[in-house]
């Protein structure tokens, strides 16, 4: 089950996301990043991003794809439940 929210920052642009998800089967957070980062380098490379820099939001202004997870954001809830966070440039299209 996921629940998440975009919300505007106070930029010109780029946005975040804050996902809740709720898992099947028990995973830890590394786990979860592990996850994220081999996909990114795969088959969703260029289009999924993944950082584990300190990072604000005018990093990914320009930025070409379509999601960039934030390791250093997100937490395990528990076994079942976690919040990732992940960036995006939501102005890119209109150049």
């Amino acid at each position: 089950k996921l629940t998440g929210m975009s919300f505007r920052v106070p930029t010109v642009d780029v946005s975040v996301v804050d996902l809740t998800v709720r898992l099947e089967k028990k995973a830890t957070y590394d786990q979860i990043k592990a996850a994220i980062k081999e996909e990114s380098e795969g088959k969703l490379k260029g289009i999924l991003g993944y950082t584990e820099d300190d990072v604000v939001s005018t990093d990914f202004v320009g930025d070409s794809r379509s999601s960039i997870f934030d390791a250093k954001a997100g937490i395990a809830l528990n076994e079942n439940f976690v919040k990732l966070v992940s960036w995006y440039d939501n102005e890119w299209g209109y150049r």
